[in-house]
């Protein structure tokens, strides 16, 4: 049944659309160039229409974006790319959003109005991308990931009212084998980089986890070897083709390590090698502050460092492997040595202990069989 009263600062009255079977009312922000701005809101029940309304008002009053013309889905993603992912997310998930909504969203379906796209049109996006075979299934995921993110901002601001790419079935992502060293191997490696300019990077990586971008983009600043302790407080990133120093991925990625003893000896030595470096580039050289960078002090290009890793690999006759294999490998040591799960989610600052728990699950049926010996030597007599 209709509802005719109104909360103060609602604008027109709340009503119900039989035939569409939700509740309505429209509300007005002035006038611009002489036209009257109007807005409307839908949801489910009288409190959802009214909560977005003086949510509305509480935003137009702060200065926030107020969508109050009817826009195309192109129009919406540059605006949603422009005033909340600009501001909220790191540089390089920004690039990455803008390329993706560029090449694979907008060409495809920026036409749309938001409130007119279905969810049929989005999964035609989805299979046609996997089809092209261009894209990898995670990269046509992605897509999906980056549409249904925009949308949820949609759906906040009261342009749509549900969120069509959250109903597409994304594509089947074939299972990654994890392939990391075992001990005997991550020896091996260590030993051939015993020596090498890089030794204490790999030092690092094998026993703290730390990505990649975190080894790079770590300061000396971050570092307090009488402690014992390292911060984990930036990235290096490449953004708009040039290594810039970022914040950590996630929030749980901001955090404390504590250093065993052959990474602070590794790190004393690797100080003393730079500091001889410094000297001999004199004038050359750009302090820049960091633990790991190139022989003049700037950073260390991954391309570089990626062609230096795979010389180590074959020099340790050890199976080749990513970089990225490294952190895999210090959690998988660390898990075969019985630490908790949820410590070494946050060793390697996992957002959560479901994501520690999927990726190193392989490991999961050596530890039982472990379990299950311990509990025989207890119990079995």
């Amino acid at each position: 049944m209709p509802n005719n009263k109104r909360a103060a600062g609602e604008g027109s009255k709340i009503t119900y659309r039989p035939r569409e079977g939700r509740w309505y009312a429209r509300l007005s922000f002035g006038f611009k160039n002489g036209k009257r701005l109007r807005k409307s809101f839908y949801g489910a029940t009288v409190a959802e229409v009214r909560e977005k309304i003086l949510k509305a008002r509480s935003d137009h009053a702060s200065g926030l974006p107020v969508l109050v013309k009817r826009q195309t889905l192109a129009q919406f993603l540059e605006q949603w790319l422009r005033e909340v992912v600009k501001s909220t997310c790191r540089p390089r998930t920004y690039e990455s959003y803008e390329l993706t909504v560029r090449l694979h969203i907008v060409p495809m379906l920026g036409k749309i109005r938001p409130e007119k796209l279905m969810p049929q049109q989005v999964q035609t996006l989805l299979n046609r991308k996997a089809r092209e075979g261009n894209l990898s299934p995670r990269s046509v995921a992605y897509i999906r990931g980056v549409l249904r993110h925009a949308l949820n901002q949609a759906l906040e601001w009261g342009m749509v009212v549900r969120n069509v790419a959250a109903l597409s079935r994304p594509p089947r992502i074939p299972h990654r084998e994890i392939r990391p060293l075992d001990a005997q191997q991550a020896r091996q490696f260590l030993d051939a980089a015993k020596g090498k300019r890089h030794e204490a990077l790999y030092t690092v990586a094998l026993s703290l986890g730390m990505r990649r971008g975190e080894i790079l983009g770590l300061r000396w600043n971050d570092l307090n070897l009488e402690r014992g302790t390292l911060l984990v407080n930036q990235s290096l990133q490449r953004v708009a083709g040039k290594l810039t120093a970022a914040e950590p991925k996630t929030e749980r990625s901001r955090r404390t390590l504590t250093l065993p003893v052959s990474v602070v000896s590794a790190l004393r030595a690797h100080r003393t090698r730079q500091l001889a470096e410094r000297l001999q580039a004199g004038p050359e050289w750009q302090e820049h502050g960091l633990v790991f960078s190139t022989r003049i002090g700037t950073p260390i290009e991954p391309r570089n460092l990626l062609r230096d890793f795979e010389r180590i690999l074959k020099l340790a006759e050890v199976p080749r492997v990513r970089f990225h294999d490294l952190r895999h490998s210090a959690a998988s040591l660390l898990l075969s040595q019985g630490v908790p799960l949820r410590l070494i989610q946050e060793i390697l600052g996992h957002s959560s202990i479901a994501m520690t728990a999927d990726l190193y699950s392989h490991i999961a049926p050596n530890l039982m069989a472990e379990a299950a010996e311990k509990m025989e030597s207890i119990l079995g007599g």
